[in-house]
This record gives C-alpha cells, sequence and structure tokens, in this order.
C-alpha cells in the first residue's frame, strides 16, 4: 500500500537532504471473470469498455454472435445473467461495433464499424431489454464510425475514422430521431489531424477528442470544437518519434482513445512513444498546455514483457484525483495490465497483470462502481474459445498508514514510525521524474540517514 505523507523541514541542511513524497494508497485486489465468451451466440473480441445501470454492464462483442458479425449484450455485476440483446446480421443494421454503448433512459445508443446499405456503418438504438431496435443513421460514403457517441440532450455526438471531403476522418452529430444528421467537421489529414478513432467528450457546447494520425509530425493531434461546428483549434500535436514509427519522444504518439475531463484538464492516453517507446498517459489543459503524465517502461523483442504493461488504447476514468486504465499488452504475461495514478502524475502502480486465462489485451476503457472496477479483454479467457472475457476487480479498502517522524541528531537524521502500525518499507528516490525509480532502503521502522548528500524523497509503503 503507498500512502500520502508529506514533512516540512525546519533545517535548510535537512530541507536540501530529505523530502517525503505523497504517493497513492493501494492494496489487494480480487479479480473476478464475470463471462467467458464463446463466439456464439454471445459473441466474441469485445473491443470496448462499458455501461453500467443498477447492478447491469452493458457492452458490445466485435464479432460472433448468431450471424458471426457481432452482438450487444448485458451481464449482471456478480456474472449471472449474462443476456445476448442483439445480433448483427451484417446487413443494413451493420456489423462489427468496436465502441461502448451511452446510456438514456432505458435506451442504448452505440455505432457499428461496418454494414449498413454500403458497408460504411451505423448509428443504433437499442432498449436495455433488447427489443426495438432502431437503425439511427446509415453511413453511405466509408465513414466507419468505430468510437462510443457523446450525448447532449437529445443530440448523439461522434467520430468517424474515414469519410469526410479528404477521407480523413470526420465529427457528426444526429438526433436520437434519427433527424438532423450533420457533418461537422472533415479532417484534412494534414495539421488538424487525420483518423480519430476515439470518442468525444463534452463540456458546455464544447466537444473534446484525439485524432490518431495527422498534426505537425504526423503522430496526431488533441482537438476542441463547438457543439455547432465552429471554433476548431488545435490542443496539442504529438511531437516526431526518434528511429522510425517504435521510437521515442517526450510526449507519445497515436492517440486512439477518448479523454477525461477534470476542471480545465484532459486525461487521456497514447499508444506509443514515450520515454521507451510503449506508451504514455498525459495531461492537456483545455488552453493548451501539456504535460506528460508517465511513460511505459521498455518492453523487449520477441519477447514483449515489462513491470507496467505498454500500448495503452483505452481512455482513463477518474475517481478523486485518481485515474484508471488498462495498458493492451505488455506486463509480466505480455497479455496487458489495470494501473492507476494520481493526477499529478505520481504514485504509479499497477493494480493487476493479466494472464492467459484470466483474459489478454484489454481495450476498454473502465468503469467504476464504489470500489469495484468492470472491464473487458478482446481476447483470452478461461473457457474453451478464449475470445475474451467480462471482469471485474474489486479495490480494497486503504489501510491507515503511520505517520513519519524526523528527528535530526548530529550528522544524522533518524526516520521512525509506530511499531505498531503494521509491516511498511521506508522507500527512497533520487527525483520525482516519471517513471520514477524506487529503492527499498530498511523494513525496519527506525532508519538513520545522513544529513548531507544527494537530496532523495521518501515514502512508506505496504
Amino acid at each position: 500500500m503507498k500512502t500520502n505523507i508529506k514533512k516540512q523541514f525546519l533545517l535548510h541542511a535537512l530541507i536540501a537532504a530529505l523530502a517525503l513524497l505523497p504517493a497513492r494508497p493501494s492494496a489487494a485486489q480480487t479479480f473476478t471473470i464475470l463471462h467467458n465468451f464463446t463466439n456464439s451466440p454471445d459473441g466474441a473480441d469485445p473491443s470496448a469498455g462499458l455501461v453500467l445501470s443498477g447492478n447491469t454492464l452493458y457492452g458490445t462483442a466485435y464479432a460472433g454472435g448468431n450471424a458471426g458479425h457481432g452482438t450487444i449484450f448485458a451481464v449482471n455485476t456478480d456474472g449471472t445473467g449474462y443476456t445476448n440483446l442483439y445480433s448483427f446480421t451484417g446487413g443494413s443494421d451493420g456489423s462489427d461495433p468496436l465502441a461502448g454503448l451511452v446510456l438514456l433512459g432505458s435506451t442504448l445508443y452505440g455505432t457499428a464499424s461496418g454494414g449498413g446499405t454500403s458497408g460504411s456503418g451505423t448509428v443504433f438504438a437499442i432498449n436495455t431489454n433488447g427489443t426495438g431496435f432502431t437503425k439511427v443513421h446509415i453511413f453511405a460514403g466509408g465513414e466507419s464510425p468505430r468510437a462510443g457517441l457523446a450525448l447532449a440532450g437529445n443530440t448523439l455526438y461522434g467520430t468517424t475514422e474515414q469519410g469526410g471531403r479528404f477521407n480523413s476522418g470526420t465529427i457528426f452529430a444526429v438526433n436520437t430521431d434519427s433527424t438532423g444528421f450533420t457533418n461537422l467537421y472533415s479532417f484534412s489529414g494534414g495539421s488538424d489531424g487525420a483518423y480519430p478513432l476515439a470518442g468525444l467528450i463534452l463540456s458546455g457546447n464544447t466537444l473534446y477528442g484525439t485524432a490518431i494520425l495527422g498534426g505537425s509530425a504526423g503522430n496526431g493531434t488533441v482537438f476542441a470544437i463547438g457543439t455547432n461546428g465552429m471554433g476548431f483549434m488545435i490542443l496539442h500535436a504529438f511531437s516526431s518519434l526518434s528511429g522510425g514509427y517504435y521510437g521515442d519522444n517526450s510526449d507519445g504518439a497515436d492517440p486512439s482513445a477518448g479523454l477525461v475531463l477534470s476542471g480545465n484538464t484532459l486525461y487521456g492516453t497514447a499508444t506509443i512513444g514515450g520515454n521507451s517507446g510503449d506508451g504514455t498517459l498525459f495531461a492537456n489543459s483545455t488552453d493548451s498546455t501539456f504535460t506528460p503524465l508517465y511513460s511505459f517502461t521498455a518492453t523487449g523483442y520477441p519477447v514483449t514483457t515489462n513491470s507496467d504493461g505498454s500500448g495503452p488504447v483505452a481512455g482513463l476514468i477518474l475517481s478523486g484525483n485518481t485515474l484508471y486504465g488498462t495498458a493492451s499488452a505488455g506486463g509480466t504475461n505480455e497479455a496487458g495490465t489495470v494501473f492507476a495514478i494520481n493526477t499529478d502524475g505520481l504514485g504509479f502502480t499497477v493494480l493487476h497483470t493479466f494472464t492467459g486465462s484470466g483474459g489478454v489485451g484489454p481495450r476498454g476503457s473502465l468503469v467504476l462502481s464504489g470500489s469495484t472496477l468492470y472491464g473487458t479483454t478482446s481476447s483470452g479467457g478461461n473457457g474453451t474459445y478464449k475470445v475474451g472475457t467480462v471482469f471485474s476487480l474489486s479495490l480494497a479498502p486503504a489501510i491507515s498508514t503511520p505517520q513519519l517522524a524526523i528527528t535530526p541528531a548530529g550528522a544524522n537524521v533518524i526516520l521512525t514510525w509506530p511499531a505498531g502500525a503494521g509491516v511498511f518499507n521506508l522507500e527512497s528516490a533520487t527525483n520525482l521524474v516519471p517513471p520514477v525509480s524506487w529503492v527499498i532502503v530498511s523494513g525496519q521502522n527506525v532508519v538513520t540517514n545522513p544529513i548531507a548528500g544527494t537530496q532523495r524523497f521518501y515514502r512508506l509503503s505496504q
């Protein structure tokens, strides 16, 4: 368990030598597979996040189902009651849903990346009981919507990967009653971006999103646009990669996920780039100030393992000052991870490392209810077919952390904490530049350190 500890020092020498770092709490987690997909009739390859209503989770599977073109499903949070609400036919109704759903009352809205009358995809609606499937809009120009929708009143906002004036993707609006379809913006493929794979978020009259390519270096953008289609603005263009596509940079590249907004700050993920080329987490203020929060550590070839994960393709969710997300690959089993990190970029913690039997390749955003996270993996599982799972991850309550005291003693300082508080380790680091390297100093509750020397940062962990 990481814990928040900070101490003010009265002696200038002690200030130079020591500091105590706030760290985010973590504790043991309980991982549960709620459903193992079997391809037919329930679906396969769920690549999107879930939406929760009461005790029921709703989602989509990209493939499988009665006709092999994907499904819409429901499952209870305890893993019971799995229901195939709808199987896509690949015809005018659509096919291959890659995005999650949005809920209004008892109606679910979503997108299918293919199918429709010209194979360009659809926007659809369906009741939560599986009745009343309706085509809200049928695309006809090669658009292929791969992202979920944002809902404001009776208007749905979304993106398409392709189509538009330059065939580099669009931003659109359509009413829930199928009227008023409007192409708000066509990406040029140049400095504004290209091929938006992610959905939009709405704040007031402004939509925020990402484009996976384009921008000044061709590595994607973060953008804003008014709900009326006016005022398109680039908030960040991701920088060039050294050494080609899998090279590194400071900010990341190819943002394929949507954003989450808190106050005036957007938080997101980039699939590649960063210090090791394996992806980043970032913050981007609505006034265009960009801050890298975390770079995933390097994975080797051909064994692509590391400790924290790589290739985040899903967006983040926010609870208090903690961001939760998934990495689609990496980890100790090459199967991806669930992680948490503070909004200031500190306290990165791996909450779960996937195994083949527990799922592989989480590609969708998480949903948090109480102290439990819910999500999907696009493959793996412990069933016969290993074509994906729905899972839950229960977060154990935080354990109370003892106070760390620092006492000068000649040329040294003595760090102590109550002996009866439980088993804690004192960890130190020489800097706070992510990814921070923490080293265990001692497991004893009394530690003596010299004042002189390199500044160090300390925290308790359990």
